[in-house]
C-alpha cells in the first residue's frame, strides 16, 4: 500500500519576520548594552496581566520554573502536605510537587477534556490537602463552578497551569484568573513563544513579592515593597543591603530578548488563537466519529492540537494508525500530553508505591490509544480535510 506524504509536523514555526526585526531593533538601540533581566522584562509583564486579567505576573525561563516556584511559594507560605494532582500532565507539574516535599495524590481524568475529574478530586480532598493543581490540558478547561465553591469553602489552594491553555475561558473569563497563582508556558510549541519561558501570575500582592526573590536567588532586592526592604535591612546591619538573600532559592530570571519577543508576539496572540479555535472546530467536523472520540467540552477552549483518540480498545487499530501516520508525515505524540499516564513514569516508583492502574481507566485509555497532532494558524481547511481523510481510512 503507497501512502502521500503530506508533511504535518506536530509544532510550527511561531516566529514572524516582525519578532525578528523587533529583536535587531532592541539590539541596536540598546545603548547601555544590557541583556539580562531588566526593563523590557517588567514591560512584557505588565502587558501580560492586562491581557489576562490578573494584577500580577513575573517572567521566568521557562513553564517547568514556574511551576517549581509556584509549588514553592506554596509550601513557604502554607507549609507541606497533599496536593492533588492529575495523572496526565506534563512531568514539571508532578516533580515541583515532589521537589518541595509535598505528597502528590493523583486522580483520573475526566474524557470530556481530558483535565481532572471533578468527582475524584472531591472525593480525595482531606485534612491533609493543602491545594488542587489543576492543569487545563491541550487547551481544555478544568474548571467548574461546583468545584471553585467547594475549594473555597474547604479553604483549600486552588493553583493552575495553563501552560497549554494560552486565552482558554471559563465563565467568559481567561483560565490563569481563577486560582492564587497561575502559570503559563511559551515554549516553541505553545499558542506563543519567547523561544523558552514562563509566566506566574497571581492577584495576591504579598505571593508576587515573594515569587520576585524566589526567581533571583531569594535576594531581598527584588521586592518592590520598599517599606519592607528597609526593615529586614535594619535588621541585618552587618550584611550589604545588596546582597540578603532570605531564601536558598535559584537564578530562574528570563532576559530581555525573549521578553521582547513576548510583546511582540502578545500582539497577535488573540488573533492566532481564533484561528486555532476554528480549525479544531472544523477538525472536530470531518474527523470520524465512529472512529475517534469527538465528544469534547469545546465550550471556552482554545485548543494549540487535536487530541486524536480512538474509541476502541484495539491494539491492531492503533498500530495501521501509527503506520500510516508516519508514512504520510503526520507527525504525532503517543499518550496525548506528557509521556501519558504519569503514574508508570519510571520517576514516580519511588514516591507512589501503592496503585491500582484500575482505578485510573481514562487516562490508561489515553494512555495506549490517544495521540494529538499539530494545530496552528497557518494550517489551512484544505489540508486539515487531507489529515482527516487520511486518519478516517484506517478502517
Amino acid at each position: 500500500m503507497t501512502f502521500k506524504k503530506l508533511n504535518h509536523p506536530l509544532m510550527h514555526n511561531n516566529f514572524s519576520k516582525e519578532d525578528v526585526n523587533q529583536v535587531i531593533k532592541f539590539l541596536k538601540g540598546n545603548k547601555n548594552k544590557i541583556f539580562t533581566q531588566s526593563k523590557k522584562v517588567k514591560e512584557f509583564e505588565e502587558k501580560w496581566s492586562k491581557w489576562l486579567g490578573s494584577k500580577y505576573s513575573v517572567f521566568v525561563n521557562s513553564g517547568s520554573s514556574a511551576n517549581l516556584l509556584t509549588i514553592l511559594a506554596l509550601k513557604i507560605i502554607y507549609g507541606k502536605g497533599e496536593i492533588i494532582v492529575p495523572s496526565l500532565t506534563w512531568i514539571s507539574d508532578i516533580a515541583s510537587v515532589i521537589q518541595n516535599d509535598f505528597k502528590p495524590v493523583f486522580v483520573d481524568i475526566n474524557p470530556r477534556n481530558l483535565c481532572m475529574d471533578e468527582d475524584q478530586i472531591i472525593k480525595k480532598i482531606n485534612k491533609k490537602t493543602k491545594a488542587v493543581f489543576i492543569s487545563h490540558i491541550q487547551g481544555f478547561n478544568g474548571l467548574s463552578k461546583k468545584l471553585i465553591k467547594i475549594l473555597k469553602d474547604k479553604d483549600i489552594v486552588l493553583l493552575e497551569d495553563v501552560c497549554e491553555s494560552h486565552g482558554a475561558t471559563f465563565n467568559k473569563k481567561k483560565l490563569g484568573t481563577y486560582g492564587l497563582m497561575s502559570n503559563f508556558s511559551f515554549y516553541y510549541a505553545h499558542h506563543m513563544s519567547t523561544i523558552e519561558g514562563g509566566m506566574i501570575c497571581t492577584n495576591n500582592k504579598k505571593i508576587y513579592e515573594l515569587i520576585r526573590m524566589l526567581r533571583s536567588h531569594g535576594m531581598l532586592r527584588e521586592t518592590e515593597n520598599k517599606k519592607y526592604e528597609k526593615q529586614v535591612i535594619k535588621k541585618y546591619p552587618h550584611l550589604s543591603p545588596k546582597f540578603i538573600f532570605l531564601y536558598p532559592a535559584y537564578n530562574l530570571r528570563n532576559n530581555e530578548i525573549s521578553a521582547v519577543i513576548g510583546i511582540n508576539q502578545l500582539k497577535r496572540l488573540d488573533k492566532n488563537n481564533k484561528v486555532r479555535i476554528d480549525n479544531f472546530n472544523f477538525f472536530l467536523k470531518h474527523i470520524n466519529r465512529d472512529i475517534y472520540e469527538t465528544d469534547f467540552d469545546v465550550k471556552g477552549s482554545c485548543n494549540y492540537a487535536f487530541p486524536l483518540i480512538l474509541k476502541r480498545k484495539n491494539f491492531k487499530t492503533r498500530d495501521i494508525l501509527e503506520t500510516k501516520m508516519r508514512k504520510c508525515g503526520i507527525e504525532f505524540r503517543r499518550g496525548n500530553a506528557g509521556g501519558g499516564n504519569q503514574l508508570r513514569q519510571p520517576y514516580l516508583r519511588s514516591v507512589v508505591k501503592k496503585v491500582k492502574l484500575a482505578d485510573f481507566q481514562n487516562v490508561e485509555h489515553v494512555h495506549f490509544f490517544g495521540y494529538y497532532i499539530g494545530n496552528y494558524p497557518t494550517l489551512t481547511k484544505t489540508k486539515i480535510l487531507k489529515i482527516c481523510k487520511i486518519l478516517n481510512e484506517i478502517e
